[in-house]
């Protein structure tokens, strides 16, 4: 099951490069605030809130609309940064909604893509993405190979890096890099399923020397109250804000969680 999944996320990929989806043809600026630094001094909690149309686990979750007024109503809510999908397959995502929300905020902003080239990162220097998302697994699967090129590479052209993980062994890994920010994936790639308490294992006994961001499945106040608790620094909500009649109202509720 594993190996399919993670397969048709990276052949997904494939397709996406090999039909010019990353062939774009602007030079944007990123933004002038580091999320990181959002994260270390925010009174409140810290959301990257995501634009999403689809995902593999869900199928449809809104339908496609217009994602600039999206971006300014989860801004409005107190998203400090937001993360929006550039994938056309399984996820609805593409370059253009980066690059009209790019020309439209300020805030830092994640091309969030199954990244498996070097093109990809080029395209996110060039649609003024601040992060970059690459994940462990794939690297430790044998996917991809050399993480520590992709990282390198990207921090040349001005990019971060949210390493994604899942797994104790996968976060010890990540820890070894260089990235600047560890998101922990409640979800299993695998299975496709959610268990919050996941933070708890790849956590324990973790000094803190990163900030963490907790990824999936966060949907209320109390989730974010326990993954705060669990030793989570920020968190990456996505489904539960898109699917909200009120996207604005919805990111205020979570982000005056504390």
């Amino acid at each position: 099951m594993a190996e399919n999944i993670l397969k048709k996320l990276v052949g997904n990929s494939q397709a996406a490069i090999n039909d010019g989806v990353y062939n774009v043809d602007v030079k944007l600026k990123k933004s002038d605030m580091d999320f990181l630094e959002i994260i270390k001094t925010n009174a409140h909690a810290t959301l990257l809130a995501e634009i999403k149309f689809s995902s593999p686990s869900l199928g449809k979750i809104r339908t496609k609309s217009d994602p600039v007024t999206i971006a300014k109503q989860m801004i409005s809510g107190g998203a400090k940064a937001l993360s929006i999908l550039t994938q056309p397959h399984m996820f609805n995502g593409s370059p253009d909604y980066f690059i009209h929300v790019r020309q439209a905020v300020n805030v830092p902003l994640l091309m969030k893509d199954i990244m498996i080239d070097t093109i990809q990162i080029d395209a996110a220097e060039k649609i003024g993405a601040d992060y970059i998302l690459l994940i462990q697994s794939l690297f430790d699967q044998g996917f991809l190979k050399n993480i520590d090129e992709f990282i390198k590479y990207a921090h040349k052209k001005g990019l971060q890096i949210l390493l994604e993980v899942h797994t104790k062994q996968e976060f010890e890994n990540a820890l070894k890099t260089q990235s600047d920010l560890i998101g922990i994936n409640n979800r299993n790639l695998d299975t496709l399923e959610i268990d919050l308490k996941n933070i708890e294992k790849v956590l324990e006994g973790y000094t803190k020397t990163r900030q963490i961001l907790v990824e999936s499945g966060i949907e209320t106040v109390k989730d974010i109250e326990y993954l705060k608790k669990c030793g989570a620094d920020a968190f990456l909500i996505g489904s539960s804000i898109m699917k909200s009649d009120n996207i604005e109202e919805h990111v205020r509720k979570l982000v005056n969680t504390y």
